[in-house]
């Protein structure tokens, strides 16, 4: 599979998961703490800072009743209406090319999800490298079709979709010349069930859609991440938060700086320790080898002694013969004298 560039890194099965923090609206309509992210981000060693360019009115009609009410008592979100909420959550179109110029700045990619046309256009003219799809808009084909046409790399989430309108996003982003994309498994949860991960989708995804896999995480922690990386995930995302008890709409299911960047440090050795398959001794062990148990000679013994389990024991070092060999040399003569601590050989009886 070949890999393609977002930015300056590679997307790849043999490059390090490129990792992405999503700033979503836990910087709680304050520029400055969006900044303050950006660096904090950058300081984690993430590799990309993702936004979300939406507005409520491009999102949902200002209702509070009946299924624009959110009224699940379960939800992170209960007692507000959906457009309450994407008021509160929306990062300002204004703040975009500041807090895109500061990632820049840091070394990290920087772009968006786009929930509309509107959006992809204005994101076109601030030059962003690729674009991310999300859940709940992966069958909205206008939309696949606008950002499949930038001819920049795509990121599809898969969260709720069939492997039919799976295929059909696919099909869409192929018609529209879009020659890179990554799938990511994803559970729409807030926060997810590591139960509900599933994550042996991912080699199967890869299989079935012939492109690079990731995941993107709303569990807790970064275990179901690192598991990800180990079977296959060249993208992870996951939401970012400075400080999860000063709150932010998505802060229960976001990591801190630090748990960030264990997640870049543990996922690049992850996929690293996938390897390929192997038996045997590794060049990194063949010095090792000498620390198997093997036989030894344990008591001085004169020519024509009988070998028996106290005279001849499995020990370390590993320079003896091998100990499956044990039963076939008990009760064996010794031909010559042998001093403790000598190796067994054949050629010792």
């Amino acid at each position: 599979m070949d890999t393609f560039s977002i930015g300056h890194h590679t997307i790849g099965d043999t490059q390090p998961p490129f990792i992405i923090a999503e700033l979503s609206g836990n910087h709680n309509q304050d520029l400055d703490v969006a900044l303050a992210m950006v660096d904090a981000a950058a300081e984690a060693g993430v590799h990309a800072l993702k936004l979300q360019t939406y507005t409520a009115d491009t999102m949902t009609l200002d209702i509070a009743t009946g299924e624009f009410y959110i009224d699940d008592e379960n939800s992170l979100w209960h007692g507000s209406s959906l457009y309450q909420l994407y008021e509160k959550a929306f990062t300002p179109w204004e703040w975009h090319n500041a807090i895109f110029e500061r990632a820049k700045e840091k070394g990290m990619v920087a772009f968006s999800t786009p929930f509309d046309l509107t959006s992809v256009a204005f994101l076109e003219s601030l030059e962003v490298p690729c674009y991310k799809i999300a859940s709940f808009e992966n069958t909205d084909h206008a939309l696949i079709a606008a950002v499949a046409k930038t001819g920049k790399p795509v990121i599809v989430s898969t969260g709720m979709a069939s492997l039919t309108e799976i295929s059909e996003a696919v099909d869409v982003l192929r018609d529209n010349g879009c020659e890179n994309y990554v799938l990511l498994k994803c559970t729409s949860q807030y926060p997810a069930d590591p139960v509900n991960a599933n994550l042996m989708t991912l080699p199967h995804l890869k299989a079935m859609f012939g492109c690079h896999v990731g995941l993107s995480d709303h569990t807790t922690g970064i275990g179901v991440a690192i598991a990800a990386a180990a079977l296959g995930a060249s993208v992870i995302e996951k939401h970012f938060v400075i400080d999860r008890n000063a709150g932010g709409v998505d802060a229960a299911f976001s990591l801190e700086p630090k748990e960030f960047k264990q997640l870049v440090e543990e996922s690049q050795r992850a996929r690293i320790a996938v390897g390929e398959v192997n038996y045997g001794c590794t060049e990194a062990e063949v010095n090792s080898r000498v620390h198997r148990r093997s036989l030894y000679v344990a008591n001085d013994l004169k020519a024509g002694d009988v070998l028996t389990p106290t005279n001849l024991r499995s020990i370390r070092p590993g320079l003896g013969l091998p100990v499956k060999n044990l039963p076939m040399l008990l009760g064996k003569p010794v031909k010559q004298d042998v001093a403790k601590g000598t190796p067994m050989s054949w050629d010792l009886i």
